[in-house]
């Protein structure tokens, strides 16, 4: 059904590639803000001395902030305030909280400022997805175009770190001639110790910036009125959506999607620690401004995962590729756990993360878009999310931290050493069992024509 509405004189038309060009940006600086700051947050709060308890304090800010914004953007937001306008404002605040947190190393107020952001950033990545679907003829083929911005702004969020934690008095003290030698010597002289610690509040910063900058950018989107309801029994979308839990395949797969949600954040709370941490003391000794690059190597994958996705569902059908995205959490930590010393090997096996990403969760919204009864679409959406944005995440932060200082490190100061064999082959072996339970009992129908009300759905 196109979206289609008649532009005011001078307003390009909807679907025009002005639009969507404008829509692509507003992707790559949604996600960029997210990408700036995620990825070193793990390791940066007990770098500063928070302890493990306030550290997960502070990252469940974000999966708290999903589960609420489950409700506060499907059923409030969207229906009260203009979109490209509830969007600038919350930047704006959310951007100004995110950058106070790079000037605060004490505990409650960097957990309020982290609140802030999250309760106002949270809300806008269902914002931005219904700005874009608002302005295209064609949201099907557009869609995947303009999204891919988001993860294209992830991927440069990582490269600025690679001269910003840079030890530029040994690049002054080495004094290289030529711009080929001065730029081999940037990226050859990484902070290291304290000073990345204290260098990764710019994560903070960055991300601010970024978020103002949107919170401006923002202005001059399309305007997208706000959704009126349809009917009172719309406001109950989502308690109907929690009704089809009764389906054993549907809460075989919601259960899995927690599994593999835990398994999912177990490798950001985990992975950019031990990629920077020494290879005397069991990491891969990734130096530190190479750490969010290195990262990044899995959402380039992740584009390219994307395009061969529709021919892997074709081929293996929605519960062999969900399997194959889920082992591929189990592999990557299985190679972090056996083979820490093969720097190469880690960085190339961080591919794997565009297969967990689309493999798993991007064909499970495909699949609540193909099963689920369509005026209850959105709200199915949000149940899935709550398990890949909230609860996973939420699990995740709040035992990872202390499983990781207090089961998995021993002994004190100098003397700490972190077994990160058995700390990696702890999340292998959960996702393992999640893909054998997947296999074992996720049957869906087979007619992907008959909805889940027992009725043959409307073919499209």
């Amino acid at each position: 059904m196109s979206n289609y509405q008649e532009q005011p004189t001078g307003t390009p038309e909807i679907g025009s590639p002005g639009i969507r060009w404008k829509l692509f940006l507003m992707m790559v600086l949604q996600f960029f803000i997210w990408g700036a700051w995620l990825p070193l947050i793990f390791a940066y709060l007990p770098g500063i001395n928070f302890t493990p308890w306030q550290t997960s304090l502070i990252l469940n800010a974000f999966p708290i902030a999903a589960i609420v914004g489950m409700f506060f953007s499907n059923q409030f937001a969207d229906r009260n305030f203009a979109a490209e306008k509830f969007l600038a404002f919350s930047h704006l605040v959310g951007g100004l909280a995110i950058l106070g947190c790079g000037f605060t190393r004490s505990f409650w107020p960097f957990f309020i400022l982290m609140l802030v952001h999250c309760l106002l950033y949270v809300p806008t990545i269902s914002i931005t997805n219904s700005i874009a679907f608002a302005n295209m003829k064609d949201p099907a083929k557009e869609f995947g175009l303009v999204r891919m911005g988001g993860t294209i702004g992830w991927i440069l969020a990582a490269w600025p770190f690679t001269f910003i934690f840079v030890n530029w008095a040994k690049v002054k003290e080495a004094n290289p001639s030529g711009f080929v030698n001065w730029l081999g010597t940037v990226l050859g002289s990484p902070l290291e110790g304290q000073a990345l610690m204290d260098a990764t509040r710019w994560t903070f910063i960055v991300a601010g910036i970024a978020s103002i900058l949107l919170a401006i950018y923002s202005l001059g989107l399309p305007h997208t009125p706000p959704k009126k309801s349809s009917g009172p029994q719309e406001s109950f979308a989502w308690l109907e959506a929690l009704s089809l839990l009764k389906h054993p395949f549907v809460l075989v797969l919601w259960l899995v999607t927690f599994i593999d949600a835990f398994v999912h954040n177990c490798y950001f709370n985990w992975t950019g620690g031990f990629l920077a941490a020494p290879r005397d003391q069991g990491g891969v000794g990734i130096p530190g401004n190479w750490v969010m690059p290195v990262m990044s190597v899995g959402q380039i994958a992740e584009i390219l995962t994307m395009f061969v996705l529709g021919a892997t569902l074709k081929n293996l059908g929605w519960r062999w590729t969900m399997i194959v995205g889920i082992l591929g959490h189990a592999l990557r930590f299985l190679v972090y756990a056996l083979f820490p010393d093969q720097q190469n090997l880690i960085i190339i096996v961080q591919i794997l993360h565009g297969i967990c990403y689309a493999f798993f969760f991007a064909t499970v919204y495909i699949f609540v878009d193909a099963y689920f009864p369509k005026d209850m679409r959105s709200s199915a959406q949000g149940l899935f999310n709550v398990m890949i944005l909230g609860v996973g995440a939420l699990v995740a932060n709040s035992i990872c931290p202390w499983l990781f200082a207090n089961v998995f490190t021993q002994g004190d100061g100098a003397q700490k050493l972190t077994n990160y064999r058995n700390m990696f082959l702890f999340p292998s072996a959960v996702a393992a069992l999640a893909a054998i339970a997947l296999a074992v009992f996720f049957h869906p129908p087979r007619d992907v024509n008959t909805d889940l009300t027992g009725q043959s759905a409307p073919t499209h």
